[in-house]
């Protein structure tokens, strides 16, 4: 059965950056494999720049095989492959990794989004009843009612279910004019975990509160509060005094706790605080296959990811070994995983999501970012040789967000998109490097980047002028943000990928 991939490289877009001679990450770095695939883009019959949001898409060019003559990149009719900015929520909005990936799988957040600590716990293997609500969390550091990290510490896969553990059970029944509560919690990834409250009173609690996160390092530990507007004020009150109630008594759990002095007693800082954020109920959405008629899987370590996709009736598919969603994962154990669910045929549409480069970017590390994007060229690499034995499928290539490394947060610049086949990607491979050295580079076991390796030589000498990017002559294109403005597709919402998608799908099946 023909089939779409869509690779989602997390946090991939960013900026110029002086010490990258003014490119950004994806210009400096090494990528062969995504610069060969969006070479085959089709340009525009225009030069003009596009605007600032293009106007709901005309049917996506035909991505068909080559014809038997030369090849004509500028006809938007036989494209190889098209190539374009992407506004995965809308201009000017800088989202978060949970809207961006509903509006790409078609779900407007302005409808559908309630919150992403339902997506995080239910990610993270949670059972959430109507009525209950949920919080996407991390474990911090706090000092004098000052959350001096956000982030206690990435590298937390031993300590954080022994405090999971802990919390998990804890009631909360005694606090004046708060609602009583269960406390569930579940260990998620690094430094994450996912909470969910349950009313004891059978009522349900109110979503329409804040959280206590203060999103930024050296800020007072935040408060829970009613939000302006809510439906029922009475019942989001209650609810909030519940959670300002929750997160005391897991303050005063943890301050006491054995693990956080045998922490200090290694130099460490303390986990001593639960950042509660992303307050939400279970989202009401129609199922991905009611939605778009496909049937689709998701493979992402992230719970946050996998909670979404769970929400929307999409099969999340079992984390192979080693496909750890952090700074270790083994990109080639999801290559093997994503072949293995295309070979399935169970399914339409294959969602992988890759985590570490924006990771990277949050901890402003330039050189990691830079490895891992290079890490990822290489997994689109073995991803395609190893899709040709199952026939031609649809490839897809993006961002949900970009995470400028200089900044350390997401911002509102589009992300390149990609859309081809394997088989145009596959003779472009053989074409420009030759069947056997193709094998032969994608031959191997990624390995995870260190983590202070630095950036990579060839990144901070390289020439800002890789496949035409300094230039409009019309030199085949790059994946890349600079090139990808120069794409047949302008710049365009993320509402629109699913409509791409289903029109590769009508492609692959016209294909006699």
């Amino acid at each position: 059965m023909p089939a779409v991939v869509l690779v989602l490289l997390d946090g991939v877009g960013d900026v110029s950056v002086a010490a990258l001679r003014h490119q950004s990450p994806l210009q400096a770095a090494h990528t062969p494999f995504l610069d060969a695939a969006a070479s085959l883009s089709a340009l525009p019959h225009s030069k003009a720049p596009p605007p600032p949001c293009s106007p709901p898409l005309s049917p996506p060019p035909s991505l068909s095989p080559p014809p038997h003559g030369p090849h004509d990149s500028g006809s938007a009719l036989d494209a190889l492959a098209v190539l374009g900015l992407c506004d995965t929520v809308a201009p000017g909005v800088a989202p978060g990794s949970d809207t961006a990936h509903l509006s790409l799988l078609g779900y407007p957040p302005q409808t559908y989004y309630r919150g992403r600590g339902a997506f995080e716990s239910m990610g993270a293997g949670m059972h959430m009843r109507v009525g209950d609500v949920a919080f996407k969390c991390n474990f911090a550091t706090l000092k004098d009612e000052v959350v001096v990290s956000r982030r206690c510490d990435r590298h937390f896969e031993e300590e954080g279910p022994i405090l999971c553990a802990a919390i998990d059970g804890t009631v909360v029944d005694d606090v004046p004019g708060a609602v009583p509560v269960s406390v569930s919690c579940s260990y998620a990834t690094e430094h994450r975990c996912g909470v969910v409250l349950r009313a004891l009173d059978g009522k349900p609690l109110s979503d329409e509160v804040s959280g206590t996160d203060p999103l930024k390092d050296n800020l007072p530990l935040g408060r829970s509060e009613q939000k302006s507007g809510a439906r029922e004020p009475e019942r989001a009150a209650q609810t909030a005094a519940a959670i300002n109630a929750v997160s005391d008594r897991i303050c005063a759990m943890l301050e006491t706790h054995p693990l956080n002095a045998e922490r200090a007693s290694r130099g460490k800082a303390p986990a001593n605080v639960v950042l509660l954020r992303g307050c939400a109920a279970r989202a009401e959405a129609p199922t991905f296959l009611e939605r778009h008629g496909l049937r689709g899987c998701v493979l992402a370590p992230t719970r946050i990811i996998a909670g979404l996709a769970e929400s929307v009736g999409m099969k999340v598919l079992p984390n192979p070994p080693g496909a750890t969603g952090d700074y270790r994962t083994r990109l080639s154990a999801k290559v093997k995983a994503t072949v293995e669910a295309v070979a399935s045929g169970c399914y339409d549409f294959i969602f992988l999501h890759v985590k570490a480069i924006d990771d990277a970017s949050h901890d402003s590390n330039l050189g990691l970012k830079v490895r891992f994007i290079e890490a990822a060229d290489l997994m689109v690499g073995q991803l395609v040789r190893h899709l040709q034995p199952h026939g031609r499928c649809g490839l897809i290539v993006t961002g949900d967000h970009s995470t400028p490394v200089l900044y350390g947060d997401h911002s509102c610049e589009p992300v390149p998109f990609l859309a081809t086949f394997t088989d145009n990607v596959w003779r472009e491979y053989v074409s420009r490097y030759g069947e056997a050295e193709v094998i032969a580079m994608t031959d191997v076991e990624i390995e995870p980047p260190a983590e202070h390796a630095g950036v990579p030589e060839h990144a901070s000498l390289r020439a800002a002028s890789k496949d035409g990017n300094n230039d409009d002559t019309g030199a085949k294109l790059a994946f890349n943000e600079v090139s990808a403005a120069r794409g047949y597709l302008g710049r365009f919402p993320g509402c629109e990928v699913m409509r791409i998608v289903s029109a590769m799908l009508e492609s692959l099946t016209s294909v006699k």
